[in-house]
C-alpha cells in the first residue's frame, strides 16, 4: 500500500542527477560515493537536512543519484563545501562530462 507524502517531504526539493560510468573503475567511484555520503552524515548543518542514496542499473552504466534538501539554505550549504565540489568535479570526470541534473517531485512511497 502506498502512502501519502509527508509534509516535511512534499516542502523538500528533490534532484535526480544520471549519467553513464564512462572513466575510471567502479570499486573506486563507489568509494569515492561512500566518502561522500559519510561527509554529509558527518557535517552537523547538513545531518537531516540533505538526503542522499545512489541506484545504478544492474545491467549496464547508468548511475542515478536522489538527492533531497530539507531547504535552500541546506542546499546552499551542501554547496559551498569542499567535499561537495570535488564530489561534483569526480561525478563530471567519470561520466565523460555527461551528466543531467533534473529536479524532481516526490509524489508517494510505502511507509
Amino acid at each position: 500500500m502506498m502512502t501519502h507524502t509527508t509534509n516535511k517531504e512534499r516542502h523538500m526539493k528533490h534532484f535526480m542527477i544520471k549519467y553513464e560510468f564512462r572513466n575510471g573503475t567502479t570499486d573506486a567511484w563507489h568509494q569515492e560515493i561512500g566518502r561522500f555520503v559519510k561527509a554529509i552524515d558527518g557535517d552537523p548543518e547538513l545531518t537531516g537536512r540533505i538526503a542522499y542514496r545512489v541506484l545504478k542499473n544492474r545491467d549496464d552504466g547508468s548511475y542515478f543519484h536522489l538527492a533531497s534538501v530539507a531547504d535552500e539554505a541546506a542546499q546552499k550549504a551542501l554547496q559551498s563545501r569542499d567535499f561537495f565540489r570535488a564530489y561534483q568535479e569526480m561525478t563530471r570526470k567519470i561520466a565523460g562530462g555527461e551528466v543531467t541534473v533534473t529536479p524532481i517531485e516526490w509524489i508517494g512511497q510505502t511507509a
